[in-house]
């Protein structure tokens, strides 16, 4: 038996859906990684991408969070200003997916990261 969210709950997963695509889009993350980053299984994030689930308040949080989008946005109560998605848009897409990636590493990774960075430049 497959279970269909009531209508309420459909609006809202498509909002947050809609939300999520387009805030990972932005900084140019694929689904893979956003799921890893929230400790999500993939296909469970595909799934709320897709309006098909809606993630409890905690997955909410963690999803803004790595997103760099509020709460409010991801539940479709606000909308990002202009001058904050100019900013965000102005970076190149592997630039703004290297950073969001090196947000999530530990002190010793980030070292890590530093070290191979500063060598490519060479």
């Amino acid at each position: 038996m497959r279970y269909v969210l009531p209508r309420m709950d459909e609006q809202l997963g498509m909002m947050v859906g809609k939300a999520a695509r387009e805030a990972r889009a932005r900084l140019g993350l694929t689904q893979v990684e956003v799921a890893a980053l929230v400790d999500m299984h993939p296909m469970v994030y595909s799934r709320v991408e897709r309006g098909k689930m809606v993630p409890s308040a905690g997955m909410l949080r963690r999803l803004s969070m790595v997103l760099r989008i509020s709460t409010d946005e991801l539940l479709g109560l606000a909308r990002p200003g202009k001058d904050e998605r100019r900013e965000l848009e102005k970076e190149p897409p592997l630039l703004r997916r290297l950073v969001t990636l090196a947000r999530e590493l530990d002190d010793v990774k980030l070292e890590a990261l530093v070290t191979m960075a500063r060598a490519l430049t060479r």
